[in-house]
């Protein structure tokens, strides 16, 4: 009986949901990580000539950061700051609806980092004397990113603050 009793009151026990701050930053590291591994292949087959390991060029010293492990550990860099990029892009627009403001973010983004952040990565060329694959990979890149990100924190908010809607099934189960 106290098993039966036990068992019951696991199965009855339901997981706390996460937090939309919780899942913004799921998002935001996902999101970075997905679209930078995506980056990586297009340098792979030379739709851009810049690779991820650029975060890692002005701030580490050894010579690993140019080969694959330093395009991985640069990938996973890039899901750490996307979480900050994420976070951002939650507290400014999360409660727009659609794609657009994903789209705008995405290349607000690529505005900020290749011609803000230029300098800090004496590794990239001014936008002006990058081959036009290039600019136009990157653009897109970071336009899908913005869209991923942007889509996902409005649609995750607009199920958050959506009235619950409890089955025919839940209903009963909480009545009896």
């Amino acid at each position: 009986m106290m098993a039966e009793q036990k068992g019951k009151l696991e199965q009855e026990k339901r997981e706390r949901p996460m937090t939309l701050l919780q899942k913004t930053i799921i998002i935001g590291f996902v999101g970075g990580v997905f679209w930078s591994l995506i980056g990586y292949l297009a340098y792979f087959f030379n739709f851009s000539e810049i690779s991820p390991n650029m975060v890692l060029v002005p701030w580490v010293a050894s010579g690993w950061k140019y080969g694959k492990t330093g395009n991985y550990v640069a990938i996973a860099l890039i899901g750490v700051i996307s979480i900050a990029a994420a976070l951002l892009y939650y507290a400014l627009l999360r409660n727009i609806r659609g794609m657009w403001a994903g789209i705008l973010y995405g290349a607000a983004l690529w505005v900020v980092v290749f011609y803000l952040f230029n300098p800090l990565f004496p590794n990239v060329q001014p936008v002006a004397d990058l081959e036009p694959n290039t600019v136009i990979t990157t653009l897109c890149l970071y336009i899908l990113y913005g869209v991923f990100v942007g889509y996902s924190i409005s649609f995750e908010t607009q199920e958050m603050n959506r009235p619950s809607q409890s089955t025919g099934k839940e209903a009963a189960k909480e009545g009896s």
